[in-house]
């Protein structure tokens, strides 16, 4: 493609190399970038609150487009822009669902106030006995009752020992248009989303206020997750560890993320 007008990239499995931080080499890559006057944003399943760090890693605040495309976030002002959420209606359907489809998973929701770290809103609520993927030192535990009796950006489905891959094969048997399936780990974890709402919508969003067609985006990724994203954008790129699904519709495939995947192919623009 021809110069980008955005960026748009993944954070865990492609923008962090080794020990979950951004590299020099990629860092440069990215600010030479953005220095040029392009546009760089992050596209994540993280929420919110889990942006600090890579502010930190690359020296600058970039708009980022969290849980997977339900929450807009302005990093620079610690601003939710936008969030869309799950009711509760739908959500004590999905729960339903999840239960009687996924015996025995644990289920979460992750919840969003008007900035990143908005005390007043606990924002990862677990059901009792729920079984983190990863450290999360954030977590409410509560009743299921209090779990569903408020909207969230997004409900989290989780097995310990299963496959992710198999969980949303099973759950699409009976998710309709209550939510969007989606995952980012392979290890039993499942995230659902308002229908519709994927990283490509959220990148939209974004570019489009900026007069940024997705045929000018470059887009980088490595789980089904990111696939909406990279089919929508101009060049999407597989990162070189990246998933079966992302392989398949990927523009491109780059290096791994510990092998500065995202700098090899920035560096063919401005470096």
């Amino acid at each position: 493609m021809t110069l980008p007008a955005l960026i748009a990239s993944d954070v865990d499995g492609t923008l962090l190399g080794d020990h979950d931080a951004v590299t020099p080499r990629t860092r440069n890559a990215v600010r030479a970038a953005v220095t040029s006057g392009t546009t760089f944003i992050l596209a994540t399943g993280r929420p919110p609150r889990w942006v600090q760090p890579l502010v930190d890693d690359l020296g600058f605040a970039p708009m980022a487009v969290c849980a997977n495309g339900a929450v807009i976030y302005d990093s620079a002002t610690d601003r939710v822009v936008s969030a869309r959420t799950l009711p509760v209606d739908a959500l004590a359907e999905l729960a339903e669902i999840a239960t009687r489809v996924i015996p025995d998973a644990g289920l979460a929701v992750e919840r969003i106030g008007v900035s990143a770290h908005d005390t007043a809103t606990p924002q990862f609520i677990s059901s009792p006995g729920y079984e983190h993927a990863w450290l999360n030192p954030d977590n409410t535990e509560v009743s299921i009752e209090d779990l569903l009796s408020a909207p969230a950006i997004k409900l989290l489905i989780r097995k310990a020992g299963a496959r992710s891959d198999d969980m949303a094969a099973a759950l699409a048997k009976h998710v309709g248009s209550q939510g969007a399936i989606t995952y980012s780990t392979n290890n039993g974890l499942i995230e659902i989303v308002p229908h519709g709402i994927t990283k490509a919508s959220g990148v939209e969003e974004i570019a489009g206020p900026l007069g940024i067609s997705l045929d000018d985006v470059v887009a980088f990724g490595d789980m089904p997750n990111d696939v909406p994203m990279l089919v929508r954008a101009g060049h999407g790129v597989a990162m070189g560890n990246a998933h079966p699904e992302v392989l398949a519709v990927a523009n491109e495939v780059t290096t791994s993320n510990t092998d500065d995947g995202v700098a090899r192919v920035l560096e063919r623009w401005w470096l």
